[in-house]
């Protein structure tokens, strides 16, 4: 999974003038890649409960969505488009990750997605 998430991601970042034409190849290839590691993401959780949390932590949220996802999802327009890809990014976390936080506390690997939904 390691070696999946450091070498196999690639998520080009166009100016917001290129990709805002969504028929346009360079948006339809920078989709195609977001949803590629949105997929990822939710193999790679799926394996919470068999290894380590703090393992999968890391390679799910420090690595693949704060690395990758995240800027895709801040570089996207505010708008239908950018809500259907924190939705699916939220969907992937396993509850029990939150189960023993505190109220209006999260994760500290999910402190700047949580301001981005916040906004």
């Amino acid at each position: 999974m390691k070696k999946s998430v450091e070498e196999d991601v690639f998520i080009p970042l166009y100016p917001k003038s290129t990709v805002e034409d969504k028929s346009s190849l360079r948006s339809k290839f920078q989709e195609r890649r977001f949803w590629s590691a949105v997929k990822l993401l939710s193999n790679v959780v799926l394996w919470d409960g068999i290894v380590q949390e703090e393992k999968l932590r890391d390679l799910g949220l420090s690595k693949l969505l704060n690395r990758y996802l995240l800027l895709n999802i801040l570089n996207t327009p505010l708008g239908p488009d950018n809500i259907e890809k924190c939705k699916k990014v939220v969907a992937c976390l396993p509850e029990r990750w939150f189960q023993d936080l505190k109220g209006g506390s999260t994760l500290p690997e999910l402190l700047n997605f949580s301001q981005h939904l916040l906004q």
